[in-house]
């Protein structure tokens, strides 16, 4: 495999474990609905345990991702190139909503509902969101990919302190290390300028 295949390999897993936690949400929420502690309970720890491990993955992500920038002149001795597979991991990777979703928090004001966060970051990556992003995920006909991938991108955020984790139920709030990263990172076409609106 060479460094493109093993990146588009961890974008298929995360994919998969989310699918997993994601059904696992469903399980809880609707054996909670029925009255049925017990079995929402084991759904919650069952889905606190898949979360766990998508964070594990995610970790060996970034490792992965900056031990072949270390090693750039290594890659073609890492496999050989792909030779007529069909694609894979189509969706759009999680890292690419973090920044839009945190200019997008600061252009509402630093806080706001979750729909209309991720109805601004839609407008802000329609160049980028691809026919897949928008398939309802198979677990869930009403849920569209890319705002799930989204939802995770926000969670990871929240435990990396870019977001607040004490805000309330579907609101999603800026932490102030997430403005000071926006700050430190370099401009992207087609975003407002940093420097008057992060500060």
């Amino acid at each position: 495999m060479n460094h493109n295949q093993v990146k588009t390999a961890f974008e298929i897993l995360l994919e998969e474990i989310e699918l997993v936690a994601n059904s696992l949400n469903e399980q809880g929420a609707a054996a909670l609905k029925a009255g049925n502690y017990d079995a929402a309970r084991r759904a919650i720890d069952e889905a606190t345990r898949v979360a766990n491990f998508r964070d594990k993955v995610k970790a060996l992500q970034k490792e992965w991702v900056h031990l072949a920038a270390k090693r750039p002149r290594f890659e073609a001795r890492w496999g050989r190139p792909n030779q007529g597979r069909q694609a894979r991991g189509l969706r759009t990777p999680e890292d690419a909503f973090r920044r839009p979703i945190l200019e997008a928090l600061v252009e509402l004001g630093g806080t706001a509902p979750t729909g209309k966060v991720l109805d601004l970051v839609e407008q802000k990556m329609k160049s980028i969101l691809t026919k897949h992003d928008f398939e309802s995920l198979p677990s869930n006909p009403k849920s569209i990919r890319w705002r799930k991938t989204a939802q995770w991108c926000r969670n990871t955020m929240v435990r990396e302190g870019l977001m607040k984790s004490d805000s309330p139920y579907g609101i999603w709030e800026i932490s102030d290390a997430g403005r000071q990263e926006l700050r430190n990172a370099s401009p992207v076409e087609g975003t407002v300028d940093r420097h008057s609106a992060y500060g």
